[in-house]
């Protein structure tokens, strides 16, 4: 009686256990890229991709800043030429 993992056979063993391990890869891989992913990993992906758009996120955050200081500028304009108005018509009115 020969092993079943004799040179002299025709190896259909060894095709099974190569078939079984192929398919247990597919598997295992099939069932890790349809897992849930957890809080945590979408945490650490969405620092990644921050990181990837550091340069643009600098770039948007320096034109906001430069649109809110021009609010800010105008703004303080019109309450300064409000106040000269509203004390221009107090010295009409005499109060």
């Amino acid at each position: 009686m020969e092993s079943d993992f004799s040179s002299n056979g025709n190896g259909s063993n060894k095709g099974i256990w190569i078939g079984i391990a192929v398919g247990a890869a597919v598997g295992i891989g099939i069932a890790l890229s349809r897992r849930k992913r957890t809080r945590w990993e979408s945490a650490r992906d969405m620092t990644r991709r921050m990181a990837d758009r550091s340069g643009d996120l600098a770039d948007t955050t320096r034109d906001i800043v430069d649109r809110v200081r021009t609010i800010y500028e105008e703004t303080r304009k019109v309450v300064e030429e409000a106040g000269d108005l509203w004390a221009h018509g107090r010295k009409l009115v005499g109060y």
